[in-house]
């Protein structure tokens, strides 16, 4: 059993880049029985959560929430001016502009899809608690007890009850990101499979009740970390891949009114997921090497 710090691997890099690809996939096609965007969406969660774990044991135990909190609240807040004054200059509706007209969409930003970079800014904060309380195997066992009996009453909110957006988006996110927390404890102790079957569990039974597959997706997502993590991947480029992920995800919206604007709105929505993707590539890439914006990316 190691106690050694979990160590970044390339193919993490490639898993994050093939999980905004997904976000981009299943916002093209706007299907109800979507279960592309919701894999995606929790595979995104839980490495979010497991390199900010890994990270904190590599600074030996300290993690700054405030630190990381103000470097996901800059991109949020100048996204969240950019797509307002877009919106401004498409939309005909002035009523969409009425300050706070809509207390939630402080959690939200201007555009819906900004509602990830609050949450995890605050989910953040579970980071530093749960990272200092699991020191060893027994922890983690009752750690991943607690995420049981946690994640089963907010995921039948999200499937069962009419909230507010973004709290439908938090409600599943939350289980997703908590559990990259308890993952990395896991590989780091040698019993990966524990949180792992916490997430069977969870993800089982929420599937029981809701039968709707975005329950599944969130114990499939915990499966792809796993095979992921577990690919040899040593290719140079790879990490730039992963750099490009939280670029994509916060400029495609923006880049399906391009394509939508090109090729009209009849589309097929696999080419419009492709050229959006590789638009979004493309400026993110520029982006990261302008001084002044690679912080908003």
């Amino acid at each position: 059993m190691s106690s050694s710090a979990v160590q970044h691997r390339a193919s993490i890099d490639l898993a994050r880049f093939g999980a905004a690809f997904g976000v981009v996939w299943a916002h093209a096609f706007v299907s109800p029985q979507d279960w592309v965007g919701h894999l995606a969406l929790a595979l995104f969660l839980i490495l979010t959560a497991f390199l900010a774990i890994g990270s904190m044991q590599r600074a030996g135990g300290r993690f700054s929430w405030v630190k990381r909190a103000q470097r996901i609240a800059l991109p949020w807040l100048f996204w969240s001016l950019m797509y307002r004054l877009l919106d401004m200059a498409i939309s005909d509706d002035p009523a969409r502009f009425v300050p706070l007209r809509d207390p939630w969409s402080l959690l939200i930003g201007s555009t819906i899809h900004l509602w990830f970079l609050p949450f995890v800014m605050l989910a953040s904060a579970l980071v530093p608690l749960i990272g200092n309380r699991v020191a060893g195997p027994r922890d983690l066992w009752l750690a991943s007890g607690v995420l049981v009996a946690v994640s089963l009453p907010i995921l039948w909110l999200h499937g069962a009850v009419a909230m507010p957006g973004p709290l439908p988006q938090w409600a599943f996110a939350l289980p997703a990101f908590a559990y990259g927390i308890l993952a990395a404890f896991g590989h780091r102790f040698g019993l990966v499979w524990l949180p792992l079957a916490a997430m069977a569990l969870i993800s089982g039974l929420t599937y029981a009740w809701a039968g709707q597959l975005w329950a599944l997706q969130l114990g499939f997502a915990a499966l792809l970390f796993e095979a992921a993590w577990r690919l040899d991947l040593r290719a140079r480029w790879l990490p730039a891949l992963g750099q490009a992920a939280f670029g994509i995800y916060l400029l495609h919206p923006f880049f399906m009114l391009v394509c939508y604007k090109i090729f009209g709105p009849q589309v097929s929505p696999a080419l419009a997921a492709l050229v959006c993707f590789a638009l979004s590539w493309a400026a993110t890439v520029l982006l990261l090497r302008l001084p002044g914006l690679r912080r908003m990316v």
